[in-house]
């Protein structure tokens, strides 16, 4: 199963970009906690450093709906603005989305069609009279590109073949793209409200856990002396 998720700052002040390069981390830690296979795709730096406006970012796992269920939705992060200290505002919201109906093409060389033509030279003249340049077209897209600069047809196959994977590829980034930016208009104001996670602090560190005993130590030592002096 993949699935494209957009962290998104959408028409968000510099606060929320901020905010969003924090999500990140967290986000990425649990990916990797749940052994999720991840590649980020694109990310659009924010207007500071260490800011971003957007990410968009490929998951691959067998078992990618529940884990997302904890995070689509709106985020909420309370704290003071690092970046104006005055402004009284404390809850500053991103949104983490589902790029949907995005199809990808994926290339494969059963699907190009080969027609070979003899090579053209300046004014229309036949370089040689074999048939040595190369039309390859993409048959699932209708893309195609055309090869002649080798005198060997085998060449110019093999040239012709690279050419074609990298005009699918720019169309299939292309898709990538718009959709992304659809997806940015549809959520310029993030919704407020009912945030699925709430984070605070400047650190953006998960919630603490106790890691050692010592609190339930002295809890049991207290409960012991109490019942020890109930025995008395």
């Amino acid at each position: 199963m993949e699935k494209l998720i957009q962290i998104t700052s959408g028409r968000g002040p510099l606060e929320c970009q901020w905010v969003v390069a924090k999500v990140l981390k967290v986000f990425l830690d649990e990916v990797k906690d749940h052994t999720i296979s991840y590649e980020i795709i694109h990310r659009e730096e924010g207007d500071e450093n260490l800011t971003l406006k957007s990410v968009t970012i490929l998951l691959k796992s067998k078992e990618l709906t529940g884990f997302l269920e904890n995070w689509i939705g709106s985020i909420c992060w309370t704290g003071k603005s690092t970046f104006r200290m005055l402004h009284k505002r404390s809850n500053w919201f991103i949104g983490i989305f589902e790029l949907e109906g995005l199809e990808k093409i994926n290339f494969n060389e059963k699907d190009i069609q080969f027609q070979t033509t003899r090579s053209q030279g300046s004014g229309g003249q036949n370089v040689n009279k074999v048939n040595t340049a190369v039309r390859a077209t993409h048959i699932p897209t209708g893309l195609s590109v055309f090869a002649q600069d080798s005198r060997s047809q085998l060449e110019n196959k093999k040239l012709s073949i690279s050419r074609l994977k990298e005009k699918v590829l720019d169309q299939n980034i292309s898709m990538l793209q718009k959709r992304m930016q659809d997806t940015w208009n549809n959520h310029l104001q993030v919704q407020r409200g009912s945030p699925i996670r709430t984070f605070s602090g400047t650190d953006f560190k998960k919630n603490y856990q106790e890691k050692s005993f010592k609190k339930k130590r002295n809890q049991f030592k207290k409960e012991l002396k109490n019942y020890n002096n109930d025995l008395n």
